[in-house]
C-alpha cells in the first residue's frame, strides 16, 4: 500500500505536445471599429478581436499579456457528438481532453495571480473537464461548480430531460482571488419597507437577534417599547452585549414590531447594502436561459442566421460583475458570437476575443459595432444604461514565419516585411519588440534587459559592418543580430552574439501549421495484446473496445 497517491487523467495522445509558433498580430483596419466620438473619459479603444486558431492567438498573446488577464471565459465545444463529426465517439473524447489541455495551461500562462478562469461545459465532458483542471490549475484552486438553470421547462424528448449546464471555476491562485457582490434582484429590494417612516429609507428585519451558546455578559434582559420582557430563549444568548444593545435602541435599528412588545430584531437598511453573496445555483430568472439567448441571437442577426448555441448576456454579466472591476481585462478565445466582448464593452471593461471561424466578420464583427455605436438595445443595455463608445482592433494571425521553397529549403515567407519580421524574431528569441526611434540606433528592435538588445536584418553583414555597430552598441550594452548571414568573426566582438536566419530558429517550433483543433496525424491506437498496429485509415475495432482514459495512480515510497 503506498504512502502517497496522485490521481491522474490519462486519455491516448496526451503526451503529444504541440510546438507552437509565436505568430504575430496583424491588424486588418477594414474591420476595426471606433465611436465617432468619446462619450467619457472612461472609453476604452484597444479591445481586440482576433480571428485566427485560437491555441496559436493564445500563443500569440502571451509575449504581451502574461500574467495580465483578469477573467478568462470560455464555452468551448461540448463534445456532444457534432463537434468532431469524422470520428468515433472514444477517439474524440481523447482528442477533446487534448484540445483543452494545450488551451487551458496557455489561458493559465495569461492569467494575473487573482485572475480566474469560467467554462461552460455540459454533463457529457465536466467530469473529465474538472479532473483536467486540477491537473493544470490545481485542485486547491479550484473555486465551485456553479449550476447554471440553462431550460424553462423539461426536455420532452428525453427520459431524464437536462435542465443545467456546469460553470466551472478555477482561481489562478486561491490566496490572491476575491469576487465582488452582485447587485440585489428586484423581489429582494421588495422585502425592504419603511412602516415606521424611519428617515434612512427601506429597511428590513432579522430574527436573528440571538446566537447559540451561553457567553454571561450577552445574557440580559431586555425589556421592549410595549413593556414586554425577554431574555435569550433557552440554550442561546443575545447576539450583543448590553452596551451594544442599547447603542442599536438609541439609533432606532432595533425592531418590536408595530405594538412594540414583539422579539427584538435589528433593523437592515436598504441604503447601506452593497449587494450580495453569490452561490452555485443559478437559476435562469437571474441570469438568463438558452431560449432567451436565441432572441438575442435572432435579433441581432436575423432569422436567416442566427448562433447555434449562445449564451444569454445576462450569464456574462454574473460572471463579468463578481471576477472583474471597471477596467479589467476579459478573455474569450472561443468567441462565438461575441457575447463575452460584448457584455463586458457594455460593462467598462477591456476585452481580447479569438475565433476561428468565418462568423468573426459575419457575427461578431457586425455585433461589436452595434455595441460601440450604440444602436444595439438588447441584452443587458438598459440594466447597464450603455448607450456606446470605444473601439476594438481586428486581427489577423500573420502566416508561419518560415516556408520551403521549391528546393526545399526553409526560407522566410514572402509575406513578410522588415518591420514585420524583426517583429517576430523578437518573439522568438524572448525579446520585447520596440524599435527605437532614433536615426543613430537603427540597429535596436527591442530588448531583453534595460542593457540587451536585438537587432533583424536580412543582410550579409560584413566584418566592418559588425565592427561599425559594435561600436554604436558601445561597451556597456550587449546586442543579439539575427542576420542571413555574416562575413565576420563573432568572437571578435566582446558586445554582439551573431546568429543566421532561419538556422537559428528552425528547431523552435512547428511551422506552416495554421490549425491545431484536431491533432490526429501522429494518434496511436490502442491495441489488443499481439494484435498488430494499424494505421489510421486501416480496419479497427469498435470505439468501445479502446481503453482511451482511465484515472491512474502513481503510487509513492511503499
Amino acid at each position: 500500500m503506498s504512502k502517497k497517491t496522485k490521481l491522474e487523467l490519462t486519455w491516448i495522445g496526451k503526451d503529444e505536445r504541440p510546438k507552437l509558433e509565436p505568430r504575430i498580430l496583424i491588424e486588418d483596419p477594414s474591420l476595426s471599429h471606433h465611436a465617432s466620438a468619446r462619450h467619457s473619459g472612461a472609453d476604452i479603444f484597444d479591445n481586440m478581436l482576433i480571428r485566427g486558431d485560437n491555441l496559436l492567438a493564445l500563443k500569440a498573446l502571451e509575449a504581451d499579456f502574461a500574467g495580465k488577464i483578469k477573467c478568462v471565459f470560455i464555452d468551448p465545444p461540448y463534445n456532444t457528438g457534432s463537434a468532431f463529426t469524422h470520428y468515433d465517439d472514444g477517439l474524440e473524447h481523447s482528442l477533446w481532453l487534448s484540445l483543452m489541455r494545450d488551451r487551458l495551461e496557455m489561458i493559465r500562462t495569461l492569467l494575473s495571480d487573482d485572475g480566474s478562469l469560467w467554462i461552460t461545459i455540459d454533463d457529457n465532458e465536466a467530469h473529465y473537464l474538472k479532473v483536467l483542471c486540477d491537473e493544470v490549475f490545481g485542485r486547491a484552486n479550484f473555486i465551485a461548480n456553479v449550476v447554471w438553470q440553462k431550460r424553462i421547462g423539461p426536455d420532452s424528448r428525453a427520459t431524464l430531460g437536462s435542465a443545467h449546464d456546469h460553470v466551472l471555476v478555477y482561481a489562478k491562485d486561491t490566496r490572491f482571488f476575491t469576487t465582488n457582490r452582485i447587485p440585489l434582484t428586484g423581489a429582494q429590494t421588495a422585502e425592504f419597507a419603511n412602516p415606521d417612516n424611519d428617515p434612512r429609507g427601506a429597511w428590513t428585519s432579522s430574527s436573528n437577534f440571538s446566537a447559540q451558546g451561553f457567553r454571561k455578559n450577552q445574557m440580559y434582559k431586555i425589556v421592549t417599547p410595549g413593556g414586554a420582557e425577554y431574555f435569550p430563549p433557552e440554550g442561546r444568548c443575545w447576539v450583543t452585549v448590553e452596551t451594544e444593545y442599547f447603542r442599536l435602541l438609541s439609533e432606532g435599528r432595533m425592531w418590536f414590531g408595530k405594538d412594540g412588545k414583539g422579539m427584538p430584531r435589528k433593523k437592515t437598511y436598504l441604503l447601506e447594502q452593497d449587494g450580495r453573496n453569490t452561490w452555485t445555483w443559478w437559476p435562469n430568472s437571474e441570469v438568463g436561459n438558452t431560449q432567451e439567448s436565441k432572441k438575442e441571437s435572432i435579433s441581432l442577426f436575423g432569422a436567416d442566421k442566427p448562433f447555434d448555441t449562445p449564451k444569454p448576456e445576462r450569464l456574462l454579466k454574473r460572471i463579468i460583475e463578481i471576477s472583474t472591476n471597471v477596467g479589467d481585462l476579459v478573455l474569450d478565445s472561443f468567441a462565438g458570437s461575441g457575447t463575452t466582448g460584448a457584455v463586458a464593452h457594455k460593462m467598462g471593461r477591456r476585452w481580447i476575443m479569438v475565433e476561428l471561424g468565418d462568423h468573426a466578420e459575419t457575427h461578431v464583427v457586425p455585433r461589436l459595432k452595434k455595441v460601440i455605436d450604440g444602436s444595439e438595445p438588447g441584452g443587458v443595455t438598459k440594466a447597464l444604461d450603455w448607450r456606446g463608445g470605444g473601439g476594438f482592433r481586428y486581427y489577423r494571425l500573420a502566416p508561419s514565419l518560415l516556408v520551403h521553397d521549391r528546393y526545399g529549403n526553409w526560407v522566410i515567407a514572402k509575406d513578410y516585411n522588415a518591420a514585420m519580421l524583426a517583429e517576430a524574431l523578437c518573439r522568438h528569441m524572448n525579446f520585447t519588440y520596440a524599435p527605437s526611434q532614433s536615426p543613430d540606433e537603427y540597429w535596436n528592435h527591442g530588448f531583453s534587459t534595460e542593457t540587451d538588445f536585438i537587432y533583424v536584418t536580412t543582410q550579409n553583414l560584413t566584418h566592418d559592418a559588425c565592427r561599425k555597430i559594435s561600436e554604436d552598441v558601445g561597451p556597456d550594452r550587449s546586442l543579439l543580430i539575427c542576420c542571413k548571414a555574416f562575413n565576420a568573426n563573432p568572437d571578435s566582438f566582446e558586445n554582439l552574439t551573431l546568429v543566421k536566419i532561419p538556422t537559428a530558429i528552425l528547431s523552435r517550433c512547428e511551422w506552416g501549421r495554421d490549425d491545431y483543433s484536431l491533432n490526429i496525424r501522429n494518434l496511436p491506437l490502442a491495441l489488443d495484446e499481439g494484435e498488430e498496429p494499424q494505421t489510421i485509415g486501416s480496419p479497427r475495432k469498435k470505439a468501445s473496445d479502446l481503453p482511451l482514459f482511465h484515472f491512474g495512480a502513481d503510487e509513492g515510497e511503499a
